[in-house]
């Protein structure tokens, strides 16, 4: 079940920034160039879906900026969990 969450958790952005890059218009309208948000799309893709969330509605500006960080951090959770995945799983095998 853990592993069922991990691969959601993972996947969730990237397949929702896909969508929005094909059906939506944010994406297109939020970047300068089509690069930055395949880039995002790769490496950081929490923190791209909600720039782009964030820059629809009005800009990012102010207090916009903690969803912001909060993608951030998101991203960060998702590469950290699979090396936790690891270090748990070698410790069970011992």
């Amino acid at each position: 079940m853990c592993c069922f969450f991990a691969v959601i958790f993972f996947f969730g952005p990237r397949v929702a920034l896909v969508i929005e890059w094909i059906f939506g218009h944010r994406i297109q309208h939020a970047f300068a160039h089509w690069y930055v948000p395949l880039l995002g799309l790769i490496f950081l893709p929490w923190t791209t879906l909600l720039y782009s969330l964030v820059w629809s509605t009005g800009g990012v500006h102010g207090a916009n900026w903690i969803a912001v960080a909060i993608g951030v951090v998101l991203d960060l959770v998702t590469y950290a969990s699979r090396s936790s995945q690891k270090a748990y799983e070698a410790r069970r095998a011992t």
